[in-house]
């Protein structure tokens, strides 16, 4: 039996989410940008409510093209705060289309938002070697230089523990256990 990081317990969707995409260091910019949205809806929630309403919200996102978020009328946004298999917070739906406008504006600033946002780490993943869940940060000094950062250019719900958890499931932070089996591999 395969050692894994606790806090994905045995829900088949949370183990399939930590073996394959956690902690993998992910370049391209949709994707970058899924998780960036899919961090700010779950603001407060836990990470399998987002998971279990991830295939609802990439429909719902236009697959998480960020032009197209980022071109939502009032229309569209209506349309979302009706849609039953996302999460519907009015300033969550808000936030996605400005973050989306604000993405845009990094990446004509840096060329894309993933040099942007791995510049943080010199386009190097910082490997942790914790030996127990409740080592895991919630934020760090760089999560928080991070956050500051994106609210200043505009972006909204990214304060330091989304910032730190995006990190996290980007790859820019390998928080894989020590003793799981992950830990090496990513």
């Amino acid at each position: 039996m395969k050692q894994r990081c606790a806090w994905c317990g045995n829900d088949p969707l949370y183990v399939a989410y930590h073996d394959t995409e956690w902690g993998i260091p992910v370049k391209d910019d949709t994707a970058l940008f899924e998780f960036l949205i899919l961090e700010t809806f779950q603001a407060g929630l836990s990470w399998i409510t987002v998971l279990r309403k991830r295939e609802n919200f990439r429909k719902a996102f236009d697959h998480f093209d960020y032009q197209k978020v980022a071109a939502y009328g009032e229309d569209k946004i209506e349309e979302l705060l009706q849609n039953e298999g996302i999460i519907r917070n009015k300033l969550k739906v808000r936030a996605a289309v400005t973050n989306a406008q604000a993405f845009i504006e990094i990446q004509k600033e840096f060329g894309s938002f993933s040099t942007y946002i791995w510049g943080f780490v010199d386009d190097i993943p910082i490997k942790n070697t914790f030996t127990s869940t409740k080592d895991l940060p919630a934020n760090t000094p760089l999560s928080d230089t991070i956050s500051k950062d994106l609210k200043k250019r505009g972006f909204k719900f990214v304060g330091t523990t989304v910032v730190y958890a995006h990190m996290q499931a980007t790859g820019m932070v390998n928080d894989h256990l020590v003793d799981c089996f992950r830990h090496n591999e990513v």
